[in-house]
């Protein structure tokens, strides 16, 4: 054996907690006995930059390109959206208290729908909900990239560093904390919650996007502290705007101190006064921008106990497979998590995770609300890789193969049984779930889905084959299969998902009554049923009263026609017939005529 080992040789293990062969202070000396993560020089290849540009964006793209806005906050976010925008003619909107058919935004989030109504204007008439989506398509991509240098900046602390060899050979900081960087992106890519809801243009996408960012500013703060406070700034101010002011000021107020109080490595210095007053003044603007905008709001929900097995239920499926992966790198890394105040590389992540997990449960466990934890649980995931037993890799390897390729076989098993009647049950059983649709082929979207399928093929034998060691290859399947299912969806199913998702059928059967006509009363309509009125059938909608030339067609959801049919009568309207949704036998909008003297 050379005794000064050689780089990408790991050292024998008889000789680990040995002398370093350079110094360091002796807390971290006492922090580097307790590290978890034995990695050698050999164990960080670096992941292909195109390699992961092209797996972000065939995430990213499918579901904001091709479809058509879906029930119910997708298009509720739109209609407000859309009445921002492009106001009726004589009628006054009001940036800072957004209305639709008369009723405010529950969320109080005004950055997303100033957002989308300044991309709609400047979009030219028949593509508004391409419009609306550009931003929050760019939300998510930078959601994705926040996550990476967070994780890349943790993982550059002295703390965060695997145990030393004696002769050499250990992950180099730089190429250690890229490879985890890798390896945390990989792992909020194949979290299965995060697909359809980061795809629509709602609160949630913003808040995931504000949250991300205040996330990699604390993580990076002290090497690029430019960069990192207008990440600071613009994360709590964004997550402010976006609904959520209280917990802007929880991770704000809390990872500012974490940071504080963290020992610098070598090469840094602690915060100065002058940074810690920042962080104070950001706190405070928030504070006082959310009073007066009024956007506190507190929404504490009470549980019981049958509640928390539910919960927990969502946790893992929505936060899979990180979420598992998390909670054994908190176990691994549980001697430096006593510390956590002190190490951020493992106190930041937790505090960001337990505040945003413990908010959803607070706020009555929403899925939505959940969204914002996914990437500090990413980024412990990421912190497990070096520590995770080869036993473990293969089961998660296996399962994730057996899983996403049996999913895929099913996406592709139902379009083909569409597509040429065999086998004939699938088909069957799409024809009873979406009554009306009638199926088309599209060459693009089948050719894109082909070559999904190819990459994934040529992925799954990368990873079966014999190939040198990388700590990030445990969650390559998984990052690949979960993009795979969603790409799949969106293009071989977009057709059926559009017609069991979207308001346009609905519209088109009604306007097939009605006739083209510019304007339509109603009673009784949720903000939902309202945008997809309006952005489907092109009509003004009036609220309800007496019947005029102009608008001689009343709407109403069939909900409310006990506690509002008689008053729509007295108004002199008489019910001609129903209409329903093809894929909801549920949601039956009523159509009233004049009454005939």
């Amino acid at each position: 054996m050379n005794p000064k080992g050689q780089p990408g040789q790991p050292a024998c293990p008889f000789v680990l907690g040995l002398a370093h062969p350079e110094p360091r202070p002796a807390i971290f000396a006492t922090v580097n006995q307790t590290s978890p993560a034995l990695v050698a020089q050999n164990a960080v290849r670096r992941l292909p930059r195109a390699a992961l540009i092209l797996l972000s964006l065939a995430y990213v793209l499918p579901g904001f390109l091709g479809r058509t806005p879906w029930k119910a906050f997708d298009i509720e976010a739109f209609g407000f959206m859309l009445q921002l925008a492009r106001p009726e003619a004589g009628t006054a909107v009001s940036w800072l208290h957004p209305t639709l058919l008369g009723q405010a935004d529950t969320n109080l989030a005004l950055l997303p729908m100033w957002l989308g109504a300044i991309f709609i204007r400047l979009a030219p008439l028949g593509s508004e909900a391409f419009a609306a989506r550009l931003p929050f398509m760019a939300m998510l991509g930078l959601t994705l990239a926040a996550t990476w240098y967070a994780v890349y900046g943790l993982a550059r602390s002295d703390a965060a560093q695997p145990v030393a060899f004696a002769f050499g050979g250990e992950a180099r900081p730089a190429d250690y904390a890229r490879t985890l960087a890798d390896g945390g992106l990989l792992a909020l890519l194949a979290c299965l919650g995060l697909a359809r809801i980061s795809h629509e243009i709602t609160p949630a996408l913003s808040q995931l996007c504000f949250t991300a960012m205040l996330f990699c500013g604390l993580a990076t703060l002290p090497r690029r502290r430019t960069l990192s406070l207008t990440a600071i700034g613009c994360g709590m101010l964004g997550l402010t705007l976006s609904g959520a002011p209280a917990l802007a000021l929880l991770l704000g107020a809390g990872g500012s101190l974490i940071r504080a109080a963290a020992v610098p490595n070598r090469s840094e210095r602690r915060l100065n006064m002058f940074e810690l007053g920042l962080l104070a003044l950001l706190c405070l603007l928030s504070i006082t921008l959310a009073g007066a905008l009024d956007l506190w709001r507190w929404r504490v929900v009470p549980h019981t106990l049958p509640d928390l097995q539910i919960f927990g239920r969502l946790l893992l499926w929505f936060t899979w497979p990180a979420g598992p992966l998390a909670m054994w790198s908190l176990w691994r890394w549980r001697y430096q998590l006593a510390r956590g105040w002190q190490l951020p590389h493992i106190g930041l992540p937790f505090w960001f995770m337990a505040v945003t997990v413990g908010c959803t449960w607070l706020t009555g466990r929403s899925d939505r609300s959940l969204l914002t934890a996914l990437p500090a649980i990413a980024a412990l995931a990421a912190f497990a890789l070096p520590t995770l037993r080869r036993s473990l890799g293969a089961l998660i390897d296996w399962f994730t193969l057996l899983f996403f390729s049996a999913c895929a076989l099913i996406i592709w098993g139902v379009w083909i049984s569409m597509e040429t009647g065999f086998p004939q049950q699938p088909a069957k059983n799409v024809a009873r779930a979406a009554p009306e649709f009638v199926h088309g082929f599209s060459p693009g979207l089948f050719i894109t889905a082909l070559l999904a399928t190819l990459v994934w093929c040529a992925v799954v034998r990368w990873r079966t084959g014999r190939h040198q060691p990388a700590i990030w290859k445990t969650l390559v399947l998984p990052a690949a299969g979960a993009t795979l299912c969603w790409l799949l969806l969106m293009t071989l199913w977009l057709p059926l998902l559009n017609h069991g998702r979207s308001y346009q059928p609905l519209v088109q059967k009604i306007q097939a009554i009605t006739g083209p006509v510019p304007c339509m009363q109603y009673a009784g309509l949720n903000t939902a049923q309202g945008a997809g009125l309006m952005y489907h059938g092109q009509l003004r909608l009036q609220k309800a009263g007496k019947p005029t030339d102009d608008c001689a067609w009343l709407i109403m959801d069939s909900d409310h026609l006990s506690s509002l049919g008689t008053g729509i009568r007295q108004m002199g309207w008489t019910e001609f017939t129903r209409v329903n949704r093809p894929t909801d036998d549920f949601e039956i909008m009523v159509l009233y005529k004049p009454t005939r003297d």
